[in-house]
């Protein structure tokens, strides 16, 4: 079973956050991870992910440079920054409370009220 997209949608910049929050790294490295941590039910288009690390840099949440790679292509890395920890703070904090929301949402009441 693979997870559709829509489910992960307006939470790609908070995924990216997560994945910096233990060091600097790179697009392939990023995505990679995303499909490791998920079993390969999920994988983070390269597109969406490029674009969402032009959105996290330019509002300061990451910062990039080019790696000194002494083999093959040089690779650009991306840092979060004290302004990406609060953000990634913030978008955690949201996600909890949205997913305890939808949580009561979607479950089935019963005929007394309760939830199952």
């Amino acid at each position: 079973m693979s997870i559709t997209a829509d489910l992960i949608r307006g939470h790609t910049d908070t995924i990216i956050l997560a994945a910096l929050m233990s060091g600097d790294s790179y697009g392939y490295r990023i995505s990679r991870m995303i499909s490791k941590q998920t079993d390969g039910r999920f994988e983070m288009k390269e597109a969406t992910l490029y674009t969402a690390f032009k959105r996290l840099e330019e509002s300061g949440c990451i910062s990039s440079y080019w790696g000194e790679e002494g083999t093959g292509a040089r690779r650009r890395y991306y840092a979060i920054t004290a302004t990406g920890r609060e953000t990634y703070t913030k978008l955690m904090h949201e996600w909890e409370e949205a997913g305890a929301l939808i949580e009561r949402l979607i479950r089935i009441p019963t005929a007394d009220g309760f939830i199952i």
